[in-house]
């Protein structure tokens, strides 16, 4: 039977496709934009800066600190990426979110996995990119550079997955395809265009609906849906090296720290009753992406994990900015 050998988390933020000189420039957009607080509540960037705790500018917003973080982020992802390498996977399952990129509003599944021979990674045709240059380049960077590319799929894996899954009673949606001028979900190509090398892995994207109301998935189903994956690889006959990255999160887009060193504490800890009893209030806008989490930790039990790097993106004043998170659990 299959194994599941590798687990993994990293985050797929924007900034991490960024110079350490474009973190400080999101103070050019952050402005304009809407964010969530800790509490749930729709606060402006003027709120945020008015609440602020002080040490934030003093300590992060400098260039020594950007300078430092953004060195230790990129040294986090080379890391997970020697850890999938090393794990001489047969598949890697990747958990992530879709920003209506693959589903739009007439069609949003909370679970969905894809089945098709391949998944293409290439320029959204009808998602004209309208952005500061330098933030255009780092959204750029999801996708193949020029001509779209047809990445391998699991597929023999993605159809028992899916069988299983609806003998397990999850009412799995499905996809084999993408319309034309469609792209994988960036949750997808980060995996692709930053952890894997020349040879990539076969995979099996797996989405939630962590961002859209009203079918996001709370968190206790996150976790039961992660188990229910892993019996399922470890029911796939054969011996098949299998592994699952979640991408995405870990706070933002105000980051909060405290919250994601206690979310980091339970997943160390393999604490499924604290995974689970996160509150919907707390997993929304960026913060969703925090259901990815929950959903590998599900899938890896009490398996210990071996590395944590946890990096508070704060990139303005006003606390803006992403919980920098990437994870390995102990291989198998």
């Amino acid at each position: 039977m299959a194994q599941l050998v590798f687990g993994g988390g990293t985050s797929h933020s924007p900034m991490l496709n960024c110079s350490a000189d474009e973190w400080p420039r999101h103070i050019e957009r952050d402005p304009d934009l809407t964010f969530i607080g800790h509490d749930g509540r729709a606060l402006s960037y003027a709120e945020l800066l008015t609440a602020a705790d002080p040490r934030i500018a003093s300590e992060y917003i400098r260039p020594a600190s950007f300078n430092a973080r953004h060195a230790a982020s990129q040294a986090a992802i080379a890391r997970l990426a020697t850890g999938i390498a090393d794990a001489r996977l047969d598949a890697l399952l990747i958990v992530g979110d879709d920003q209506q990129e693959m589903f739009r509003e007439h069609n949003m599944p909370a679970f969905a996995l894809y089945w098709g021979a391949t998944i293409r990674n290439g320029r959204a045709a009808d998602k004209p990119l309208r952005q500061p240059p330098w933030f255009g380049a780092a959204l750029r960077r999801y996708l193949e550079p020029e001509v779209a590319r047809d990445y391998p799929v699991a597929q023999p894996l993605a159809r028992h997955l899916i069988a299983e899954l609806m003998r397990a009673e999850f009412d799995i949606s499905t996809s084999a395809g993408l319309l034309e001028g469609q792209s994988e979900s960036h949750a997808v190509g980060f995996v692709h265009r930053r952890l894997m090398g020349a040879t990539p892995v076969p995979v099996v994207p797996v989405l939630i609906n962590t961002y859209y109301p009203p079918n996001q998935p709370g968190a206790a189903r996150c976790w039961k849906f992660g188990a229910a994956l892993a019996a399922a690889i470890r029911a796939f006959p054969g011996e098949h090296r299998v592994g699952i990255v979640a991408s995405g999160g870990l706070s933002h887009f105000t980051v909060e720290e405290t919250r994601d060193r206690a979310l980091i504490a339970a997943l160390r800890a393999g604490d499924g009753a604290a995974l689970c009893a996160l509150r919907d209030a707390d997993l929304q806008s960026g913060h969703s992406e925090i259901r990815n989490w929950v959903c590998v930790a599900g899938a890896m039990g009490t398996r210990p994990m071996d590395w944590v790097d946890y990096i508070p993106g704060y990139r303005t004043p006003a606390g803006t900015g992403i919980g920098l998170c990437f994870a390995q659990w102990k291989p198998s």
